[in-house]
């Protein structure tokens, strides 16, 4: 399909992927069908995963400033990606940041977001201590650190990037490099997904990269045959350069989809100032800067691409990067927000769609069983309901895409 089509038919394709007509029978606290209520269904959490990575929680010395980036993410995402590179969280043998780490991650479950740790595994960022040492003690380490950090957070942090970019990790020249090209990114992915899957068998564990080529699709399949723990493939789509096509946007996701296995947009970085196609991937440039014409196509492509992408019935979660210009990564402006944690046009067009537009906010009237019929996005809902005599009551539910949509909802004063 080209753009046009793709565009044209997202809608439809929104509506049958995430939306279930939903059959729901109001009963109060003893079971008992409450019949003839007005009720209300207000949806208060996407089950579709929207996000960013939330590095600078905590981390920003001006309170203002602080609370600005605090609110703006609140408001718009539900899930957020915490750092745990090795060389950042134990910069010192032994001294790591967990604490930080979990401070982060009581503020995402505070608010209500679910948090993914990233990555456990990954050639950069790699310890200048660790280079010190035998490549069977760093290996040992990294064993014990993938395993000890996927435990100690659990509950916290259930969602994984448990290895990243394998596909070229054998083209440097430390421990983990050898590790890789010794035994084979496949080998290694796997084992490593085991001590995750080990320390927490109910983690959501994800293989993540940027290579979207047949490297990457050989490695996943891979891992498939030797059944390894992999739930969910992390694709990253930064755009520094160029935008993707809207049509290789979709046929990556559906390539990947062929897996079997669901997709999440890890890393999307789309600018709002100039491209740089000679951008240096490890360096931090000073000279990038939104601009307006810059923050309107980022607008345009971005509406785009979330359209598409939330209307491929593979994609689960989308996570921008990153939220803010103020210490963004390379220094690009790709943030949702400004460096004064003034929105972008694509922050307002995000909370328009995803709270306004694809949402349900529903007003249904319950039968003589207690049975009502609603169209409705999956994810959690809040309940207000009057009945006859004037009683005002209120409850919960979930409505789950890969679960039952007839659903007892009990409700009470």
């Amino acid at each position: 399909m080209n753009k046009d089509e793709l565009l044209g038919k997202a809608e439809e394709r929104i509506q049958k992927h995430r939306t279930a007509e939903a059959t729901l029978r109001f009963v109060d606290k003893a079971g008992h069908p409450l019949p003839r209520l007005d009720v209300r269904l207000a949806l208060t959490r996407h089950e579709f995963k929207l996000g960013c990575n939330a590095f600078r929680i905590g981390n920003i010395e001006d309170k203002a400033l602080q609370k600005g980036y605090d609110d703006r993410f609140a408001a718009l995402l539900n899930y957020a990606t915490l750092p745990f590179y090795w060389g950042g969280y134990e910069p010192e043998k032994d001294r790591t940041s967990e604490d930080r780490l979990e401070q982060m991650a009581d503020w995402c479950r505070r608010h209500r977001i679910a948090a993914k740790g990233h990555p456990l595994v990954w050639h950069e960022v790699f310890p200048k201590w660790a280079g010190a040492l035998a490549d069977k003690e760093v290996l040992e380490r990294l064993e014990s650190r993938v395993r000890h950090i996927v435990y100690r957070f659990q509950g916290r942090i259930d969602i994984w990037d448990v290895v990243n970019e394998a596909t070229v990790s054998h083209r440097f020249d430390h421990a983990i490099g050898r590790w890789m090209k010794s035994r084979g990114a496949a080998a290694c992915v796997a084992d490593a997904l085991r001590w995750a899957a080990e320390s927490n068998p109910n983690a959501t564990l994800l293989y993540n990269d940027f290579n979207v080529s047949p490297a990457f699709e050989k490695l996943v399949q891979a891992l498939l045959d030797r059944k390894a723990p992999i739930a969910t493939i992390g694709i990253q789509s930064h755009m520094h350069k160029a935008h993707w096509p809207i049509e290789k946007a979709w046929n990556v996701c559906e390539t990947y989809a062929r897996s079997g296995l669901p997709l999440h947009f890890t890393e999307t970085t789309v600018l709002s100032g100039e491209a740089k196609k000679d951008n240096d991937w490890h360096k931090r440039r000073t000279d990038w800067h939104s601009t307006p014409e810059g923050e309107k196509a980022q607008l345009d492509y971005g509406r785009q691409l979330y359209t598409v992408l939330f209307s491929h019935p593979a994609v689960e979660a989308i996570t921008w990067w990153d939220f803010s210009d103020l210490g963004s990564w390379q220094g690009a402006p790709a943030g949702l927000v400004r460096s004064d944690m003034t929105p972008k046009p694509l922050y307002d067009w995000l909370a328009a769609a995803f709270h306004k537009q694809w949402t349900t906010d529903a007003k249904v009237a319950s039968d003589a069983e207690g049975k009502a019929v609603a169209k409705a996005f999956f994810g959690d809902y809040a309940v207000q309901a009057t009945t006859a005599s004037g009683q005002k009551l209120k409850g919960t539910f979930h409505l789950a895409r890969s679960g039952e949509h007839a659903l007892d909802v009990t409700l009470s004063r």
